[in-house]
């Protein structure tokens, strides 16, 4: 019984590190796109910074 609990918790590690791998994959593959994408929301943000300051 002690032996299975091990088991499952094997199991979500693993789980956990295979969801981090494919997450930094994805940040990889797609990095000129996220980094254009941050790029125009922090230039919408400061742009319209003026019209919430007055």
């Amino acid at each position: 019984m002690l032996k299975r609990f091990g088991e499952e918790d094997a199991m979500g590690t693993v789980e956990v590190i295979l969801i981090i791998v494919v997450l930094i994959s994805l940040v990889i593959i797609f990095k000129t796109q996220i980094t254009e994408l941050v790029k125009s929301i922090f230039g919408t943000i400061t742009s319209q910074s003026g019209v919430i300051t007055g």
